[in-house]
């Protein structure tokens, strides 16, 4: 009885972090949906600390930073809709296959599922593309005036990315000072 316990328990602990998931998803189609009803395309329906924040509406047909928008409709469907599907359950597989990681990473790679399912759901149900609303001023650093618009999907993956590899070096220190 009590490994039947410790497997339920196990198991609970590696999908909780799915929540995490689900609330990023359900936060960036719901913060799409409101910018889509309320705001203009390409127009600033929101400007706040002197124009160091607005909220604007517009879509990216390609991948950050609009890459690859140039690209024929066949190319750009199998390399930011297929690809990122692919991507995406092999990143599941990894993740619940895999018992070597800890809390935070798990957590980590929920975030970044979150903000891939996220952006995947606009790619394949939003034929203006995915819709991007965070527009913030970069002051000229990289030689940039404004940072490229984002959403909380892309805010997911890149937080999320960060703290995965930071996860990875602090397990890796760890497993270092065990060894020595």
């Amino acid at each position: 009885m009590e490994r039947g316990v410790r497997v339920n328990s196990d198991l609970r602990l590696k999908l909780l972090p799915f929540s995490l998931t689900a609330a990023i998803i359900a936060v960036d189609q719901i913060t799409k949906a409101l910018i889509v009803h309320f705001i203009r395309p390409y127009t600033v329906g929101l400007s706040i600390w002197g124009g160091f924040l607005r909220i604007v509406q517009v879509r990216n047909h390609g991948i950050a930073f609009s890459v690859g928008v140039g690209l024929p409709l066949d190319l750009r469907t199998l390399f930011f809709a297929a690809l990122p599907i692919v991507v995406l359950a092999l990143l599941v597989v990894y993740y619940l296959r895999t018992r070597s990681l800890s809390g935070l990473q798990r957590w980590a790679i929920a975030g970044i599922l979150g903000g891939g399912i996220g952006n995947l759901i606009d790619r394949l149900f939003r034929s203006h593309g995915v819709v991007d609303f965070i527009d913030v001023r970069f002051f000229g650093i990289f030689g940039l005036e404004r940072w490229p618009t984002f959403n909380v999907a892309d805010s997911s993956v890149v937080v999320c990315g960060i703290l995965l590899f930071v996860a990875f070096f602090i397990d890796e220190g760890r497993k270092h000072e065990q060894k020595g």
